[in-house]
């Protein structure tokens, strides 16, 4: 009697273990998409986030190659648009895995840090549409914003009150801007900003676009690859800004976009990198930027 129990009870566990193994085979020939999305799934889990801090003109492009990488790999980015000198610092103290700048780091800065490059981008001195200037000199430039020029009758526009637009102290827009155009001064043996002591500050390149947008005698700068149609980006030194006059070296006003990572950079952040570096993420610069290679 105890034969027969035990050779029905080992029947039913055989049944059981050859259901159980056909189904698992059914579901992997017939639903393939199922077997992609949960291996998507391990490799989000795997791949977790990447925090990236720094530079807000870096910002919109760097929101569009995580995106590509995102669907790529799994791997999310949380990426927060502070400002290239909070960039270099979180990247310097660890607090973020990648840091971005939109301008040349200074010799202090560099120590402890590996720098990539992952684009180039001109700045664009805008102003209104309405504006019938459409070329100024390096050095109008600079002398508007240093308000030693206040008039647009000055440089060949109407008579009317020059309405100047800089972005906040930390910007690497900023700190490139006045760099190139020679908008310092030296005080003791330091170089530092001779902006005018009138102009309005703007934190962002939105901010900076919306104020001359709305302000008829407004000028300002900002990233080329942000450039909407609601404001004119005027010609420097006779040269138009564009990809092609930036790559060129003819358009005087450029900067490079900079990732940064605290000594040799984690895992994570060196495959992000890689992929910025691989044509299918330069593909991706090359739509608003300048690419690297």
């Amino acid at each position: 009697m105890r034969k027969t129990i035990l050779a029905g009870l080992m029947a039913v566990a055989a049944a059981v273990t050859l259901t159980a193994c056909s189904s698992g085979a059914g579901d992997a020939s017939s639903s393939p998409s199922a077997s992609t999305n949960a291996s998507a799934s391990a490799s989000a889990a795997a791949g977790g986030n990447i925090s990236v801090v720094g530079s807000t003109s870096v910002t919109p492009l760097m929101e569009e190659l995580t995106k590509a990488y995102q669907e790529k790999s799994g791997v999310t980015a949380e990426i927060q648009g502070v400002g290239s000198s909070a960039g270099i610092k979180a990247a310097t103290d660890g607090t973020a895995q990648i840091g971005m700048s939109s301008r040349e780091l200074k010799a202090e800065e560099k120590e402890g840090l590996t720098e990539t490059v992952i684009a180039r981008d001109g700045i664009a001195v805008i102003v209104n549409p309405a504006n019938s200037v459409a070329n100024l000199t390096k050095e109008q430039v600079a002398g508007i914003f240093k308000g030693e020029i206040t008039n647009w009758s000055e440089v060949g526009g109407e008579d009317k009150q020059i309405v100047v637009i800089s972005r906040e102290d930390g910007s690497g827009t900023r700190s490139a801007f006045e760099e190139i155009v020679e908008l310092t001064k030296k005080v003791g043996d330091k170089d530092v900003s001779a902006l005018a002591v009138d102009a309005i500050i703007a934190d962002s390149n939105g901010a900076v676009e919306s104020n001359v947008s709305t302000k008829e005698n407004a000028i300002g700068y900002m990233s080329l690859g942000s450039v909407k149609p609601d404001v004119k980006a005027i010609s420097i030194d006779g040269v138009t800004p564009s990809a092609d006059t930036v790559k060129d070296g003819t358009y005087g006003i450029a900067r490079p976009f900079i990732l940064m990572t605290k000594g040799e950079g984690d895992a994570q952040a060196n495959a992000l990198i890689d992929f910025i570096l691989s044509d299918e993420g330069q593909a991706i610069v090359s739509e608003d930027y300048i690419t690297v290679n």
